[in-house]
């Protein structure tokens, strides 16, 4: 993967170094280690240089960032992928159920990872493997991958700032409110590996928005936006008001209308880390969610 950036620099940039330049600009300090010993991953003006050069107004500064070494321990298996949205820094998809998005204990060939490296694989294109928003097995719906370590960093940061607006969609069982905030702090749960559970005294801060859409038949279409990213934090903060999601194994294992939890990551609202452009991008509801709704 090649990626080259282009910039001109303006009056009130000038007479700063380059390397506080591109610090201004989202590139990490590993990210600027690395420029350093790309050949020719610095010029100014056309020209090898060092980041302690002091730029003046109209300098021409190239940035060429290569990464020619793929992700480490995750081999390529064939998989169909549902692309939302992909260009030169990010890739938007839309995961399917039952699907890890990384290589864990027991799960080395079956993951979302697996399937993207055989798609760069099988274009001759070396791919790095860093995932943004990530979402539990069985949630489906759009997830965002960093296409190189520039728009990961700058993606990262948007998202502990709270800028990438993430929208999501339930089936929830009894009728639930109209709509409200749930403020109450996650912990994982006592003797336990991977549950939580709202605690007051060693919880973390976490907060969901939610609005119910729908009533039918006992249950409550929800839509919810996500404030904090803590695990299961949908989950586990509905079950806390009482209107627990159908099909969840750990909180409410009800598997009369669908088979696993009934959480789909619905729509994605963010500014692109390279362009500024606005984007949102919507995940067809999965045919099981909707059977389950009927």
């Amino acid at each position: 993967m090649e990626r080259i950036f282009h910039y001109t620099i303006t009056k009130t940039q000038e007479g700063i170094t380059i390397y506080d330049f591109l610090r201004s600009l989202g590139y990490s300090r590993s990210l600027l280690l690395h420029l350093k010993r790309t050949p020719q991953g610095i010029l100014r003006n056309g020209q090898n240089t060092f980041g302690s050069v002091l730029l003046q107004e109209g300098d021409c500064l190239d940035i060429r960032l290569v990464e020619n070494i793929s992700s480490q321990n995750i081999p390529p298996t064939p998989m169909e992928l549902k692309i939302l949205y992909e260009d030169e820094d990010i890739l938007v998809l839309n995961k399917p159920a039952d699907t890890p998005i990384h290589p864990s204990m027991g799960n080395y060939e079956n993951t979302l990872a697996n399937g993207v490296a055989h798609y760069y694989q099988s274009q001759g294109i070396s791919f790095v493997y860093r995932c943004i928003n990530r979402l539990d097995r069985d949630t489906t719906g759009a997830l965002i991958l960093a296409k190189h370590a520039y728009s990961a960093a700058l993606l990262s940061a948007a998202m502990q700032r709270r800028e990438i607006h993430r929208t999501y969609l339930a089936l929830v069982q009894g009728l639930c409110p109209e709509y409200g905030v749930i403020d109450a702090p996650i912990a994982r749960k006592d003797a336990s590996v991977i549950e939580r559970e709202v605690n007051l005294r060693t919880g973390a801060p976490a907060l969901t928005r939610y609005e119910c859409l729908a009533f039918h038949q006992g249950l409550s279409l929800v839509q919810l936006r996500l404030e904090t990213g803590r695990t299961h934090q949908i989950r586990v903060h509905m079950k806390y008001l009482g209107y627990p999601l159908l099909g969840d194994y750990l909180y409410n294992p009800d598997y009369s209308r669908i088979g696993r939890v009934s959480l789909h990551s619905y729509q994605l609202d963010f500014c692109h880390p390279i362009t500024d452009k606005p984007l949102c991008l919507t995940a067809p509801v999965p045919k099981d969610f909707l059977q389950a709704w009927e």
